[in-house]
């Protein structure tokens, strides 16, 4: 097993550093690295995950090319339009209700917008805006003619009210980290899931979750390694309907990677399927001692758990 520290070469939710842990099975590599925060038994799904790619691998593909969305941080406006530009894909995802007010928001929006007049466009708001607050947000950036706000609001409920603003919807944290994903499909609450191979338990998890919900479906990463994007990779192509660009144009977000041949897409896209990655610069980034101690205990304390 080895333990990997990766500086950001952008925070993102709060990171600087992404670090987590890289194991071997029968069938390769899988990377298992749920946030710090995050507990034992929230951990657990993420190990699961982990222990499916190592022991069995991924399932076969329907397509040969995975669509993915650019990602942009909550960057001041010129550097988020140069950040969109230059991930060389035609849709983008863009980081709204952080820190940052509003009126910043919009202006990050509108930056990328003027940059890529042609693109789609989607913001994520990661459940950060209460009711009101998303009915504001959305009025003023509905104009920029978005494809999709994702996770404007935390609860299911207000999800479901947000509906028939005329912008579409989509549900992620009410996904994967909801004790019961099925609500959003009772309520009526989304447009379209967001599905993370990690959180969810693994690659064959989300194929059963999807088959079972019966809603369109977008793959994203946990912003891991080219070892755990490869996991989300596999998934999209798995899907037997793939209709979103997926968001797994991570990698860029990390200032290093821990393969040879890193997971970025070349005009929009990544081809799978991603086997037998290897993490042979794994030493260039390994954890100091107490980084590694931290992971291996908790690793120790979450296998339990399965």
């Amino acid at each position: 097993m080895i333990v990997y520290d990766i500086p950001m070469a952008v925070p993102f939710r709060g990171l600087t550093h992404r670090t987590g842990l890289l194991f071997e099975g029968p069938a390769g590599w899988a990377e298992w690295s749920p946030f710090p925060e995050y507990d034992d038994d929230e951990a657990a799904h993420w190990l699961r995950a982990a222990v499916d790619t190592a022991e069995h691998g991924f399932p076969g593909p329907f397509r040969d090319q995975v669509p993915v969305n650019g990602i942009v941080p909550a960057l001041p406006p010129e550097q988020a339009a140069a950040r969109a530009l230059a991930t060389g894909c035609s849709t983008i995802k863009i980081k709204v209700a952080g820190e940052t007010p509003l009126a910043d928001d919009v202006a990050r929006v509108r930056a990328v917008r003027e940059a890529m007049p042609e693109a789609k466009l989607r913001v994520d708001a990661n459940g950060a805006w209460s009711l009101e607050e998303a009915r504001e947000a959305i009025r003023q950036l509905a104009p920029f003619d978005l494809e999709y706000v994702e996770q404007p609001v935390a609860a299911v409920e207000d999800l479901a009210r947000l509906r028939g603003m005329g912008v579409a919807i989509v549900a992620d944290e009410s996904i994967r980290r909801a004790e019961d994903p099925y609500r959003v499909k009772e309520l009526d609450a989304a447009d379209a899931i967001v599905l993370k191979v990690q959180p969810l338990g693994g690659v064959r998890r989300c194929l059963e979750l999807a088959k079972e919900i019966r809603m369109p479906v977008i793959v994203s990463s946990a912003v891991e390694t080219s070892i755990g994007i490869a996991a989300g990779v596999a998934l999209a192509a798995a899907l037997p309907n793939l209709p979103y660009a997926c968001g797994l144009e991570t990698i860029r977000l990390l200032s290093g990677d821990v393969v040879d041949e890193p997971l970025i897409p070349e005009g929009g896209y990544l081809t799978p399927p991603v086997v037998g990655l290897v993490p042979e610069h794994a030493e260039r980034y390994a954890a100091d001692e107490a980084t590694t101690a931290w992971w291996l205990r908790r690793f120790e304390r979450v296998r339990e758990r399965l």
